[in-house]
């Protein structure tokens, strides 16, 4: 039983990740509508940017930790509020019109791009950062096992919850809540009713592209190290969540995208690990074909 508690517990935190992602990937779906393979190198990019400024201000400038991380999260997050001015001026709000498949290409253009700023900048070198708040904290023991979660864990859990709380209120009760829900409805209708869809739109793609940075910091914070590999993997799983749930509601889908974290920590716990990816991966394509099937049935037919 107390086994099953902590990895249940190790969920949390993976289902944190995917739960940021899916909100964020969202928040861009609703105004683009196409797949965006460039959430998740976004993410992995952020990451990646707060260990190399970290280890500049350590090495170089002699800052102390704390100060180093603090430089390298404020480069992350500002790089990806670049990326994110540069992806809806130059990429999302040109094609958004265009053929389905335009917009997957620039996307993975851009995905490659980032890697390789990233690869040049390290000079092709693997940089780790020193664990950071990694104490564990016991909350249940029992005939010498401990369940715990490091304090950095927790902490990520709690900002998270914070983040997705705080952006699903706003955007039930504010004003950019209600343009966002009618430009992604209709652009047209809404441009008609004088909402300023551009500027919805690259507020959205800021905001969603903020979600996918967040969530690679708080990566890299706990793991150390953040590779490009598994940004597309994570943005891949959660692109699969998002479209088996819902493109149209942030809150659900990053609800959806918790739980598959925590059912992929469980797999982890108790079956082959290498095996993981793959079975994962299976899940999502089967709840993707039978939820699309389900929603091409005649609503007197479904259950």
């Amino acid at each position: 039983m107390l086994y099953f508690l902590q990895q249940l517990l190790n969920g949390l935190h993976s289902a944190a990740l995917y739960a940021l992602l899916a909100f964020g990937y969202v928040l861009i779906n609703g105004m683009v509508k196409r797949t965006n393979l460039a959430h998740g190198p976004v993410f992995a990019f952020a990451g990646q940017i707060l260990i190399l400024i970290a280890v500049f201000g350590w090495n170089v400038l002699w800052l102390t930790l704390p100060a180093a991380v603090a430089l390298g999260l404020f480069a992350a997050f500002a790089y990806s509020a670049l990326v994110a001015a540069i992806l809806s001026r130059s990429v999302f709000l040109p094609l958004a019109k265009s053929a389905p498949n335009a917009i997957v290409v620039a996307t993975l253009g851009v995905a490659l791009v980032l890697m390789e700023l990233v690869r040049i900048s390290a000079d092709t070198r693997d940089f780790w950062l020193a664990p950071i708040l990694a104490h564990p904290i016991v909350f249940w023991s029992g005939g010498g096992f401990q369940v715990t979660l490091t304090l950095m864990q927790l902490i990520n859990c709690a900002l998270a919850v914070a983040a997705i709380a705080a952006a699903a209120f706003a955007l039930a009760h504010s004003e950019f809540g209600r343009n966002w829900r009618a430009v992604s409805d209709d652009p047209g209708a809404a441009a008609l009713c004088g909402i300023d869809t551009a500027r919805v739109f690259r507020w959205s793609v800021l905001a969603g592209s903020i979600f996918a940075a967040l969530a690679g910091v708080m990566a890299a914070l706990y793991y150390g190290n953040i590779s490009f590999g598994t940004g597309m993997v994570f943005g891949l799983k959660v692109l699969f969540v998002t479209a088996a749930g819902s493109y149209r509601d942030p809150l659900r889908a990053a609800t959806g995208a918790a739980l598959f974290g925590v059912a992929e920590s469980l797999w982890a716990g108790y079956f082959p690990i290498e095996w993981r990816d793959a079975w994962t991966f299976g899940l999502l394509v089967a709840l993707l074909v039978f939820t699309r099937a389900g929603r091409g049935e005649p609503e007197s037919q479904r259950a």
